[in-house]
């Protein structure tokens, strides 16, 4: 799965520590590649990589171009064709072509623009870095679709490239139920960062939960520690007002991208009364997903767990 890299900052340190650097993005694939538009290799001077632009198929093509660009100051686009036996030896079934950007840091890719692209990306502040006729810039404005859809690519100007740079996906789950212990690996093998709150550690427990992040704070107060953003999913799972009203109170009043609580279509109305007493409009209440998950007939935690996973997929990616 592609997890939250340091590929930006890894080329900002090596520039910064005198090495020289490059980054190097797939702008634009055809066919089977091995990596998505927007994966990027950094190079540094003294030749250490680190991230893939083909999975091992041309990165060694790439670091030779890289260490010419740095040291003559320029970028260059290359063209690869992926052979259908260097693409097997990745995992795919064929090849295809890949068009990949390098930028030299300093001379070509301005070192304060990417300390600006890794001061957003530490802040998890969504942002496209723009690159084309019209110069290098970061743009935290427009690019909805891309953004929603982690879609980095050439516009149809055929010139300009929007390479986006999002946080991690995190999921939030409040009640360490059942339900929780299938959704929270199903959700780590999607691409989330799942974190647990329960303030009752019997059922928020390590041996329940091995390795995960748990909580042991009301809700409200860890979803308040935690912060919430645009790329936070929330799932209630307690069947407890007490537990799961202050957090939809939190979660209304934030950016969180989906939000869905358990229950059936009668506890949901009561849900839906409470929350109105409180002051919140129709509108607001709905962005509660309730009863939770697509209506798949999913029986017992796991299904119920991907019936949750696929429609915080759904609105994820088609806002719906």
């Amino acid at each position: 799965m592609d997890r939250f890299d340091d590929i930006p900052e890894t080329a900002l340190a090596w520039h910064r520590a005198g090495k020289g650097a490059a980054l190097a993005t797939v702008v634009e694939t055809w066919g089977s590649a091995p990596r998505r538009v927007g994966s990027q290799l950094a190079i540094s001077g003294e030749g250490e990589i680190e991230g893939s632009v083909s999975g091992g198929c041309v990165e060694g093509a790439v670091v030779a171009e890289a260490l010419d660009a740095i040291e003559e100051g320029r970028s260059v686009m290359l063209e690869y064709g992926v052979s259908d036996g260097d693409a097997f030896a990745v995992g795919l079934a064929c090849g295809g072509t890949i068009r990949v950007l390098v930028e030299p840091v300093g001379s070509v890719l301005p070192e304060q623009l990417l300390a600006d692209l890794v001061l957003a990306r530490e802040g998890r502040v969504p942002v496209a870095y723009v690159s084309g006729p019209a110069g290098r810039r970061l743009e935290r404005e427009g690019h909805e679709s891309r953004f929603r859809m982690d879609r980095s690519g050439v516009e149809e100007d055929g010139e300009t490239f929007v390479d986006i740079h999002n946080p991690p996906l995190r999921l939030i789950v409040v009640g360490a139920v059942h339900i929780a212990q299938a959704l929270v690996p199903m959700a780590r093998i999607a691409g989330y960062d799942p974190i647990l709150i329960d303030p009752r550690e019997s059922f928020a427990s390590e041996a329940r939960f091995p390795g995960e992040t748990v909580l042991h704070d009301w809700p409200d107060e860890g979803l308040r520690a935690l912060g919430l953003d645009l790329r936070t999913a929330l799932v209630l799972l307690t069947h407890d007002p007490k537990l799961d009203d202050p957090a939809l109170i939190e979660a209304l009043r934030s950016d969180v991208f989906y939000i869905g609580a358990l229950g059936s279509t009668r506890t949901h109305a009561k849900r839906v009364e409470r929350l109105t007493e409180a002051g919140f409009s129709e509108a607001e209440i709905g962005r509660i997903h309730g009863p939770i998950g697509l209506d798949i007939g999913a029986a017992g935690p796991s299904e119920i767990a991907v019936s949750v996973l696929a429609e915080m997929t759904r609105v994820l990616r088609k806002g719906a």
